[in-house]
């Protein structure tokens, strides 16, 4: 197929860029370059071996995304372009909702006039707010507890109600959780730009001697060690959901919506200390008050993600940490 990869030069979407272009998909990557840098692209080319085009522009652009849709002949769309901080979203809302939001419903309103009604859409857990169960599942109360989790929620719903009035639409929502880890090359990884909003990026920046301490926002959580509790999934696994979910999309039709996660949860503080394991390294952090937006803890069933798709994550923390400073040392390194 040829596939419109929104954000395809960020982390999450260059790592399904390598997965869909080795099935043999054919790929255009459309990215700001807001959170992310050009030359992915030049690293995805070498590591698959494949030719990937490039359009640096905005998914708020209607006129842009009319003339690739129709210009390329384009098949299928993956959505990754999006601000993903939730953080940042508390003291930015409106950057959220306009970019997020309002960028989605531009995507939507350029594939329909192109008629390409094939869509995976880089959903997240924030919408399951703060879960008074865990494990969750796909059918657990969504709520907000973030501008960024609202933007998710909102467009959920728009795609739900666009299936209901146009069912040839075919829709794949991925609830994901932490996306950690870098492809097993060291060619490509999580490359934020200022400082790091996640956790992996930055315990490495600090494992690298970048930075002096990790900040661990909050260890007061009712959690086995105080500190919150995540459901860390390898970007590579997480990317070889998004192929599934293309596939079976190709297959059935329909909306799905699934959830992306390994089953069980990791403390912050187990977090860092794999990672100093994983690197021989020692990552210095610091007990600092809670951020705003977070919750205390929750992971994934994950059970009908692999019932429908036939996909489950197969690496394990240490993997995900080993992976991270392979490409830090190779990549992040030689750049500084």
């Amino acid at each position: 197929m040829k596939i419109l990869v929104t954000g395809g030069a960020g982390f999450i979407g260059s790592h399904a860029c390598t997965t869909l272009a080795e099935a043999g998909h054919d790929l255009i990557i459309v990215d700001n370059l807001s959170n992310s840098r050009a030359d992915v692209v030049d690293r995805l080319k070498a590591l698959t071996g494949r030719d990937i085009a490039f359009r640096e522009g905005d998914i708020r652009d209607g006129a842009l995304l009319d003339r690739i849709l129709a210009d390329q002949a384009i098949e299928a769309v993956m959505h990754f372009a999006g601000l993903k901080a939730v953080g940042e979203s508390v003291s930015r809302p409106l950057a959220y909702y306009d970019n997020n939001v309002r960028g989605t419903l531009e995507l939507l309103g350029a594939m329909r006039r192109a008629d390409v009604r094939t869509l995976v859409f880089s959903s997240s857990a924030t919408v399951y707010g703060d879960p008074a169960e865990v494990p969750v599942t796909e059918n657990s109360p969504r709520s907000a507890t973030s501008p960024y989790a609202r933007s998710k929620l909102f467009i959920e719903d728009t795609l739900s109600d666009l299936h209901a009035a146009e069912p040839d639409w075919r829709i794949a929502c991925l609830r994901y959780f932490n996306p950690v880890g870098a492809h097993e090359s060291g060619l490509i990884g999580e490359s934020p730009q200022g400082i790091p909003n996640n956790l992996m990026p930055y315990v490495a920046q600090v494992a690298a001697g970048m930075r002096p301490y990790v900040s661990v926002f909050g260890g007061d959580y009712p959690t086995p060690d105080g500190t919150g509790v995540r459901d860390y999934i390898h970007v590579m696994d997480l990317a070889e959901g998004h192929l599934a979910a293309l596939n079976y999309l190709g297959r059935e039709g329909g909306l799905v919506t699934v959830n992306l996660g390994t089953g069980r949860g990791y403390s912050v503080l187990e977090v860092i200390g794999t990672f100093a394991a994983a690197s021989t390294r020692p990552v210095p952090h610091r007990m600092v008050a809670r951020r705003p937006g977070d919750v205390a803890r929750y992971w994934a069933t994950a059970d009908l993600a692999q019932r429908l798709l036939g996909w489950q994550a197969r690496r394990d923390l240490h993997t995900m940490c080993a992976d991270a400073w392979r490409w830090q040392q190779t990549v992040l390194a030689n750049a500084s």
